[in-house]
């Protein structure tokens, strides 16, 4: 399966894609809070985790100021980035609403991508009272660092959302396989919650730790951009973490394919 050229015809379906997807999301955005506070309230916690342990001086270059700075980046970063719906993808292959997805006149990868685009939108926008008053919270905590707001952050934003997008629609594909993927997803979650940055700064692991996260996709979806906006990634290294974040963008983009070719055989076409 691969993206068309867009055309304008395209471009209008997009845009009601798009459309639908928010009137979905702003008519649920109650439970939509729910599960955006349930998400962040670990990453939210942390900082009181090394407030109390960096009183004794920096660990390991970071101060107090750095921990809560970080940690309020990565919370913002991953509403945008993150991305989680192989649970949805999963429940509808078992369900056979996929069935009726296939059928339409519209590229499933396409629909995904615009799907999960209107939701991280609507999350962000949520989310962003919340940041301010966690913001507000740990106001006398906060220091004077310099954030870097360059292209190249911005840029690793969209990489970054693009390598945790086509991570999930290859691992939800699975699903096409196994009728119980969900254990699998499960697994998926411990080492993207420590590999990525969100659970603490790769910066603090040990130095094998820290190789393995460079091996990973993990860390290109929250971590890299995380670390551009604070400038501790800079320089010859920012070059190579970006063309990173393209590798493994065009790496699960062929994962994704070679599952959905493979998967399509092996589904039973359920609901159909």
């Amino acid at each position: 399966m691969a993206l068309s050229r867009p055309s304008l015809g395209k471009w209008r379906l997009w845009s009601a894609l798009l459309s639908v997807f928010f009137q979905d999301g702003v008519a649920y955005r109650a439970q939509g809070v729910i599960w955006i506070l349930t998400d962040v309230t670990v990453l939210l916690v942390m900082p009181l985790v090394w407030i109390s342990a960096s009183k004794g001086g920096p660990i390991n270059g970071f101060s107090t100021a750095d921990f809560v700075n970080y940690y309020l980046c990565v919370v913002l970063i991953t509403q945008f980035v993150q991305s989680h719906f192989m649970w949805d993808v999963a429940f509808e292959i078992r369900e056979g609403v996929f069935s009726a997805q296939i059928v339409r006149p519209v590229n499933w990868l396409e629909f995904m991508l615009v799907r999960n685009l209107a939701w991280r939108c609507i999350r962000l926008v949520l989310f962003l009272p919340w940041f301010l008053v966690f913001a507000f919270a740990y106001r006398g905590y906060l220091g004077a660092g310099e954030f870097h707001l360059t292209w190249q952050f911005f840029l690793s934003v969209v990489l970054g959302h693009s390598v945790s997008v086509m991570t999930v629609l290859a691992m939800s594909l699975i699903a096409l396989f196994v009728q119980e993927a969900q254990t699998i997803f499960e697994i998926y979650y411990l080492p993207m919650l420590f590999l990525s940055g969100q659970m603490f700064p790769v910066a603090l692991y040990p130095a094998w730790a820290q190789k393995l996260s460079s091996w990973l996709p993990f860390y290109y979806t929250v971590g890299a951009p995380t670390d551009i906006l604070v400038g501790r990634t800079h320089g010859a290294h920012l070059t190579g973490v970006l063309l990173a974040q393209v590798a493994w963008v065009l790496a699960m983009a062929v994962a994704f394919r070679l599952m959905w070719r493979f998967g399509l055989r092996h589904y039973t076409g359920v609901g159909m």
